[in-house]
């Protein structure tokens, strides 16, 4: 693929066309990034697809939120099912067209009817996992321990939010992110989204213990510090429904 044809890094979402899927308020997010090397990780990416970069590098992203009031189209959030916690670990892609996305590693929650519904609608990997979440001033702390039979990863995170800042040229490439990349029934999927542009934070971390990263084949990440890392209170987003990833956007 031509690099000449990659759409341009931009905190400013394009519109969607079509019909809203689903919407969702992500709340509470704090963004953990190692810097790896393309070629570790290009064996994960769906085909059509490729690790993105910055500078030469592509980044792993441990991500703990909570969702609240997901809802069906632009209508009200589910009750009960539409409010829980997650945590993921995503990669980060470009396709064929010139649309970066992320591809996601795992995705662990603590409702398992979403897990169930998640992964046979669109196969992503959603895992259920006993989560808790718990803010104190600026101070948030993340629990999750897989519920899987055979793998009892856990992960313990804890951060200290501090001043909004200007989002970085790294902070853009990291979460300014309009679309997805799954692979599913022998497709590549781009499903699109938009958001305004997310407020970013500075953050420090407290503490960080994670086995969910080497539960999905990435071992030893976690024993260093993250190269990058950030909290934002969220952001109200939409989804589109998922085309071919070898079609560029309308």
């Amino acid at each position: 693929m031509n690099d000449r044809v990659v759409e341009p890094v931009s905190p400013h979402a394009p519109a969607l066309s079509g019909v809203v899927m689903m919407n969702q308020h992500w709340r509470d997010l704090t963004f953990l990034h190692w810097a790896v090397d393309p070629a570790e990780v290009a064996h994960r990416m769906p085909p059509g697809t490729r690790p993105d970069t910055i500078d030469g590098a592509t980044y792993v992203g441990l991500i703990p939120f909570r969702m609240v009031d997901a809802g069906v189209g632009r209508g009200p959030g589910v009750p009960w099912l539409g409010s829980f916690l997650e945590t993921n670990v995503r990669l980060y892609s470009v396709d064929g067209t010139g649309r970066r996305g992320i591809v996601f590693l795992s995705l662990d929650a603590d409702r398992a009817a979403v897990v169930l519904g998640a992964r046979a609608a669109f196969g992503l990997p959603y895992r259920w996992a006993r989560m808790r979440y718990a803010a104190r001033g600026d101070v948030h702390t993340y629990d999750a321990r897989l519920r899987s039979p055979g793998t009892r990863a856990a992960s313990h995170i804890v951060v200290r939010a501090g001043a909004r800042r200007e989002s970085t040229p790294l902070d853009d490439f990291l979460s300014a992110r309009w679309g997805l990349h799954q692979r599913w029934f022998g497709r590549t999927l781009h499903v699109p989204n938009t958001h305004e542009p997310w407020p970013v934070h500075d953050a420090e971390v407290l503490a960080l213990d994670d086995e969910l990263m080497a539960s999905v084949g990435l071992p030893g990440l976690a024993s260093r510090a993250p190269d990058h890392v950030g909290f934002s209170p969220g952001v109200f987003t939409e989804f589109g429904f998922p085309g071919d990833a070898a079609r560029p956007r309308p």
